[in-house]
């Protein structure tokens, strides 16, 4: 090869450099233009951002509320007493009204009890009425006997003074005096309240008979399980001839003439959501809307969930709105009067502080510290930091620092 180089004229070796220079001038051409082309790119690359004006609007929060359908009172009913069920007037599905009667147990044993403890309560006022009537006729009794004695020892007192009688005789007589007083004053003592002890003892047996007697009554009226209000029985575990646990489930009673909807919400919409709101209720199953009022907001929160219950009460549901079903609404509530908001996206948070970006006159963007208000889903009010007319940039803020130049989208 270096045979060959050395061989070559004059002429073919001007002509090879030439070919080489040219080969280098074209490769460094094509080279400074990409680079060129490259540095254009980066100069055209600005940060493409989307930017919202400052405007004094009223601030609302949308809530949204979504639950399932109650009724407005679901009964479970019971036996208070265990006893062997007579009769079943009612069935699954039936409409019963308020006081009907749907079970009854059966009470002969306790019919039998209550006849007897009648028939001693009328047997203990009849002893009342006897001891009554024995006290009478012995006071009465024993009260002329003392007053006979008494009548006789002021005589014989009288003649012992003028010396008429002995001292023995005079003794003798205030002896009898004596003892007629006693028997008199024991059953003058026992009278309390204008009753002597023998009769109001009586009475008192009376009495408790009678109580005795109430009371079994009343069991009676219970082992005949009625209707506490009206409404559907949407269970039923009773067949006559059964045994009835007490305190066992028997029935179920759903009261469907008002139907609510429960809900729960966080704490940020419980302190703005109040009793009394107007509300549009859909019920997705089946496909309609009813009217309805908010008529209750938890004022404290449920432990559980961490949350708080509002109820609905729907105006006028017809039969179609079953317990169960899944429904929603939502409301828009002002929270404040012609104030400057901006969407969340719009704020970040470093080291506590929160900022946002501001688009200049000039296409630059300056990080400005803001002071935050009222919040919702979706804004953050501005209390400091933003003027009204000003532009907040609303994406790619980690892209960003203060003074760099910016593309505003077109949208």
């Amino acid at each position: 090869m270096r045979h060959t180089f050395t061989a070559m004229s004059r002429k073919q070796k001007i002509t090879a450099a030439g070919v080489c220079l040219l080969l280098l001038a074209v490769a460094f051409y094509f080279y400074m233009g990409s680079g060129k082309q490259k540095a254009d790119g980066v100069r055209r690359e600005l940060p493409e951002v989307q930017v919202q004006e400052i405007q004094r609007a009223d601030m609302q929060r949308h809530i949204v509320l979504s639950g399932q359908t109650v009724a407005d009172a679901s009964i479970n009913l019971a036996p208070k007493y265990n006893g062997r069920i007579a009769e079943v007037y009612v069935n699954l599905g039936d409409w019963v009204e308020e006081g009907q009667v749907l079970m009854v147990q059966d009470l002969g044993d306790l019919d039998i009890s209550i006849a007897q403890n009648r028939a001693a309560a009328g047997a203990a006022r009849a002893d009342a009425r006897e001891a009554a009537a024995a006290y009478n006729a012995n006071i009465i009794s024993k009260r002329n006997a003392y007053e006979l004695a008494k009548a006789k020892y002021e005589r014989q007192q009288y003649l012992f003074s003028i010396g008429a009688i002995s001292q023995d005789t005079l003794d003798s007589r205030e002896a009898e005096f004596s003892a007629a007083r006693a028997a008199y004053e024991v059953l003058a003592n026992q009278v309390s309240g204008g009753e002597p002890a023998a009769v109001e003892s009586k009475e008192l047996t009376a009495v408790k008979q009678e109580r005795a007697t109430e009371a079994l009554q009343k069991q009676r009226e219970d082992m005949i399980l009625r209707a506490p209000r009206s409404g559907v029985i949407a269970y039923r575990n009773a067949e006559v001839g059964a045994l009835a646990a007490a305190n066992s489930k028997a029935f179920t009673l759903v009261d469907t003439g008002h139907i609510n909807v429960d809900c729960t919400i966080g704490e940020n919409d419980a302190a703005i959501l109040s009793p009394g709101m107007a509300v549009n209720i859909t019920i997705d199953a089946l496909g309609r809307d009813f009217a309805g009022k908010v008529i209750f907001v938890s004022p404290a929160m449920e432990e559980d969930s961490k949350s708080y219950k509002v109820r609905i009460s729907l105006d006028s549901p017809d039969d179609s709105v079953k317990a169960g079903l899944f429904a929603h609404t939502a409301v828009d509530i002002l929270q404040r009067r012609q104030t400057i908001f901006v969407p969340q996206s719009a704020v970040l948070s470093r080291n506590g502080m929160q900022y946002v970006f501001v688009l200049l006159a000039d296409g630059t963007v300056e990080q400005r510290a803001v002071k935050i208000g009222l919040l919702n889903d979706e804004s953050e009010e501005i209390i400091e930091g933003l003027a009204v007319g000003e532009k907040v940039v609303l994406n790619n803020q980690d892209k960003l620092q203060s003074g760099m130049k910016v593309k505003v989208a077109e949208s």
